[in-house]
């Protein structure tokens, strides 16, 4: 068996900060670059897919919840949630089909993924306030923390804790077998060399950066409380033959996909993704040993570029786009390029998907969905570049739908190629999620609480005439399908808006 991929890429020169095209793409917490005049009431978007424009909408972001500085062999401190400013109750609406859940019900303040289980449970990923869950039958969402168990951060080689502050940000969930959810977390906010990402790399490594985040395999016991078990995305020392004191990028899990068929669990992240054994049953010694680790990290479908001076630079981050194919096969869509990570075409050997991702006679397997000016092997400068900003996969049929934050939506087919573009009258989209019949999708808008279907080439917009002017005023930040349900059940996720003091909600939907 290999130790280790070989890809030298990841290591990087601790003399200067990490060139920032890798990191701070588009994201579900990036703010708008115009806020709404307060004096202005939001307008109503136009629901015609021709001419609608997206309108204006809240931001969601919830801040960098303190930084603060390492760990000092003191206490460990859990960072608090900041004060949130006022923000009424949502008072919902009666709408045929939906279904809908606030703060009045238990819920978070702030959304960032909805999920369900093979049971029927509804999991919440609550940012800062930490995991919801609301069983079936239920009026009311109960909320999981630090205190419950949530485990956001990694073991130390001897399987102590790392010391320092630990935060809490629940950002991603992907349903599992009955009672069980995958929850992904947000690294420890900071910049340069304090980003989770670069921390492990820097002059100062401190362990409660480059071990925060990560992701977790959450069941819930009978009586209501939770077992834990940790994926520590990282490798350990003599894994990677070209970093063989270890590597430590992977900290924000911002989408997981949960594949049955193969028992995998695949994590969307920064910088690049990785496959979790669903079975993992822990092992705080592992020290990230591939015999014992429970996950293998990390490969992107990276691409060389320019910056403004010239300089080379390396493209590969913010993986929001993860769907898994009926072939064990599992798509990504990042920042820059997407992928098909063929795991089950290739017999379930992830060193030889990794090649197929990676490797240069692969450049046909790195989709540029909105094509930049410049291809591979060239490398495109700042202005030659056509960012894709993907914010969603999805798998239906023979037809891969691909959402952006920037870009709006397309479709593709599972090979990469007859790319199309599909004009919902919103150019700004946060997820897609495929319906249970086979025959369409659901997108999210990203700056207003609006979602589109298209089914069978027809598109219909729920939007403020069915959602009522608060939830109009949100955002959508997840979409996904109650795989328990035997019949059409989508799980929306309205984010909540800063900008606009409205707070976040769960949406069902159940009708035709």
């Amino acid at each position: 068996m290999m130790t280790g991929a070989v890809w030298v890429g990841c290591t990087q020169d601790i003399t200067q900060p990490p060139e920032p095209p890798e990191q701070n793409n588009p994201g579900l917490d990036t703010p708008r670059e115009q806020a709404p005049q307060p004096d202005k009431p939001l307008p109503l978007p136009n629901p015609d897919p021709g001419t609608g424009g997206g309108g204006t909408g809240g931001d969601g972001g919830t801040g960098d919840g303190g930084s603060g500085d390492g760990g000092d062999g003191g206490s460990d401190p859990v960072t608090p949630p900041p004060t949130p400013p006022p923000e009424a109750e949502i008072t919902f609406p009666t709408t045929p089909g939906w279904q809908f859940f606030g703060t009045q019900h238990g819920g978070p303040r702030r959304i960032y993924g909805v999920t369900a289980d093979e049971g029927g449970n509804i999991w919440v990923a609550g940012g800062e306030e930490g995991l919801f869950l609301l069983t079936p039958g239920a009026t009311t969402l109960r909320r999981y923390t630090l205190a419950d168990g949530l485990h956001p951060y990694g073991y130390m080689a001897d399987g102590s804790e790392p010391r320092g502050e630990k935060y809490l940000k629940a950002i991603s969930v992907a349903g599992g077998p009955a009672g069980t959810v995958f929850v992904g977390y947000e690294g420890r906010p900071g910049k340069g060399y304090e980003h989770c990402e670069n921390n492990w790399d820097g002059p100062n490594p401190d362990p409660s950066r480059y071990k925060s985040g990560d992701a977790d395999k959450v069941t819930l016991n009978a009586d209501g409380t939770l077992s834990v078990v940790h994926y520590d995305i990282f490798s350990g020392p003599n894994v990677v033959s070209a970093e063989l004191r270890g590597r430590e990028k992977l900290c924000n899990i911002l989408r997981i996909a949960y594949d049955k068929k193969t028992q995998s669990v695949w994590f969307g992240g920064n910088h690049g993704f990785a496959r979790g054994d669903a079975t993992y049953s822990g092992n705080h010694t592992c020290n990230g040993q591939l015999s014992c680790t429970g996950v293998f990290e990390h490969v992107h479908p990276a691409l060389n570029a320019q910056d403004d001076s010239g300089k080379s630079i390396l493209l590969t981050d913010a993986y929001y786009g993860v769907a898994v194919h009926p072939s064990g096969d599992a798509f990504f869509g990042g920042a820059n390029r997407s992928t098909r990570f063929r795991y089950g075409s290739n017999g379930m050997n992830y060193w030889r998907s990794q090649s197929e991702t990676e490797d240069k006679a692969y450049a046909w397997n790195r989709f540029d969905i909105w094509a930049d000016l410049v291809q591979e092997p060239g490398a495109p400068k700042p202005s030659e570049r056509v960012d894709d900003n993907v914010s969603g996969m999805a798998v239906v049929g023979d037809t891969v739908w691909v959402s952006s934050f920037s870009k709006g939506l397309a479709r593709m087919n599972t090979q990469g190629g007859d790319i199309q573009y599909v004009n919902v009258g919103d150019t700004n989209l946060s997820t897609v999620a495929a319906d249970p019949s086979g025959e369409g999708v659901w997108a999210g808008a990203r700056w207003l609480g609006v979602v589109y279907r298209i089914q069978n080439g027809v598109q219909r917009t729920y939007s403020c005439a069915e959602f009522g002017r608060q939830l109009c005023g949100s955002r959508i930040s997840d979409i996904q399908v109650d795989p328990s349900s035997p019949s059409r059940r989508i799980l929306v996720g309205f984010m909540g808006s800063d900008e606009t003091h409205v707070p976040g909600a769960l949406g069902i939907y159940t009708g035709n």
